[in-house]
Order: structure tokens, then sequence, then C-alpha cells
């Protein structure tokens, strides 16, 4: 699993483990992805299926892109498509990813880099494997996460972000255990890259084999932990967990997980501040009402959701362009 990493993990700024007395968040349930076709058939898990929407909050969707080794001539993408109240955070871990929007945004992203896309009151994109990739196969394996929006920043202007593996914040834990990879928000004090609306924490660990890794987590903010690759536990408890299930976390200031002896494991752990207003979801949009759903389809219906490919904005409207 490439994503970024480090030679020596002991250079690293290294994450305070939280001291005894603080209070640590219980693992309140396990459940397990289910496996799907997205796209154009490309095979994904849906990391949140089943869970009910108030312990994902401010998440809405998530699925598990891979971890597939595709042959010559297999790998897809997705159409163009539209989305309208949320955020949209493609990480790729393992492969290579082209997207572009009705924005202008767009780009390749590979091994650890992150597009994140402010779909807010609406946008057009479309994700496919570049053709070199086609042609040659090879493995991919990528994340895509949707972030939802308050009332008042659903219509927000669309904004693209590229944040290359590089960039990522790269951390030790407390022993040198675990590498720890802020993409967005922040862990005890060091932020990640991503700039949010919504206020949360996305960070991607590699826990050593048979590391136990306790970490320090906003008392406000929820607190998931999706097993992208290995086995392990979570919890102070030592609740089992393996590839493609989520561990909730109920309220506390710390959260605990461990790797199996003998491998590796990779979690993604999520958290953010809970929006606490009613969702509307249908399809490719996240709303606050089924009127407001019924005039994001007939918004995108009549076209005004963008345009392919791209027109660029004319920051002078009504003067001759020379």
């Amino acid at each position: 699993m490439p994503a970024i990493t480090v030679d020596d993990i002991l250079v690293l700024p290294r994450v305070a483990e939280p001291d005894a007395a603080v209070r640590e968040r219980a693992v309140t349930a396990v459940s397990t992805a289910p496996s799907g076709l997205e796209g154009e058939g490309f095979p994904v898990r849906r990391a949140f299926a089943g869970v009910d929407l108030a312990r994902l909050d401010p998440f809405v969707h998530m699925d598990q892109m891979g971890e597939v080794d595709y042959a010559p001539g297999e790998p897809k993408g997705t159409p163009w498509h539209p989305h309208r109240g949320f955020e949209t955070v493609t990480y790729i871990i393992d492969g290579v990813f082209r997207h572009q929007d009705s924005n202008g945004g767009g780009g390749l992203i590979s091994n650890g880099d992150t597009q994140w896309m402010t779909a807010g009151g609406g946008i057009l994109h479309i994700e496919q494997p570049p053709e070199e990739l086609v042609a040659s196969g090879g493995l991919f394996h990528g994340i895509q996460l949707w972030v939802n929006l308050p009332a008042r920043l659903k219509m927000t202007p669309p904004r693209y972000q590229d944040i290359r593996a590089r960039q990522v914040a790269l951390l030790s834990s407390a022993d040198g255990g675990a590498l720890l990879r802020v993409i967005a928000g922040s862990l005890d004090g060091h932020p990640g890259p991503g700039i949010t609306h919504t206020p949360i924490t996305l960070v991607h660990a590699t826990a050593s084999p048979g590391a136990r890794v306790r970490l320090p987590w906003r008392a406000d903010f929820n607190a998931l932990a999706y097993v992208l690759a290995g086995t392990g536990s979570v919890g102070s408890g030592g609740r089992p967990v393996r590839t493609g299930q989520l561990a909730v976390f109920g309220p506390g200031e710390a959260l605990t997980f461990a790797a199996a002896p003998g491998r590796e494991m990779d979690v993604l752990l999520l958290g953010g501040q809970p929006i606490r207003e009613p969702v509307a979801a249908y399809g490719p949009f996240v709303m606050n009402t089924r009127a407001e759903l019924v005039q994001a389809f007939e918004d995108y219906q009549a076209g005004r959701l963008g345009t392919i490919p791209a027109v660029p904005i004319d920051p002078h409207p009504g003067h001759d362009v020379l």
C-alpha cells in the first residue's frame, strides 16, 4: 500500500499519547461494508452502509474503491454526473485516476494524492482512469468520501483543491508504532493541507504489526475508523476488526486501535463536528429538504449545474475581449 511513506518513521514529529485520565472513546458498533459496483462498473465497498446518518454526521457516504488488480482493458471510471450540497474527497492510495469538472478543476492523482471538490451550489464532474492505465491494467485502490455542508453553505460556489502526497502532514505515534498521514483538519495540533468548510479531521494511519496506538481526539467531533487493509482491534477492549469494517466510537477525548501480530493494519480515521440538520439525500445530491432535491434535479436538467466542457467565467461581463 504505497500512499506516502518515509524511510525512518522515528525522524517524524510524534503525537503525544493522551494521559491515562483522559476519557477513552468506547466502540459502540462495528459494521461490515457490502460490495457493489459504481460508475461504469468498478468494484467498491460501501463503507457506511447500514449505519445511522446521525452516527456519521457530518459524513454522508464513503466508498472504498478496490483494492483491485486490473487486467489490460479492464480499468473503469464514472461518466459525467452532477453533485450539489456537499464535498467529495477522492484519496488515491495506489494507482492513477483522472478527474475533470465543469468548473475547470481536475487533473491526475496517484499514490497518496487527494482531490477535494466542493460541489456546493452545483457542479458536473467525471472520474476516469487515464488511457495508459486502461491499456496496461494495474493495481487500483482509493477512497471517496462525501462530507456534508450545512444549510447556509449548500449553495456556496464550487471549489477544487489538488492535494499532493508530499503536502500531507506525516507524523508518528508516540512510540513510533504507526505512521499517521493527516490529510485534513489537525491531530494533536499538527494541521493537514485540506481546507474544509465543515470542521473535520481525516487521517490515514498505518500501524506496524502488533502496534497499539492511542491518539487524542477532539471531544466535539464524532469518531470513525475504517479498516482499509489488515486485521487488528479497536477500542481499549480490543474489539476485533478486519478489512472492510467500520468502527463507530462513542464520546470521549482519546481513541485506540491496534494491528494484529504479523501484519500491518491500515486504518482511515475520520471525525467531524456534527451539523445536526435534516438530511435529504438522493443519488448525487445532498440537501436539507425534498423540495431542495426536486429543485436540484430541475436545475441539472435545465443545464444550470455547469457545462461540458467547462466554460471560463468572464471576469468582465458585457465587455468585449480584445
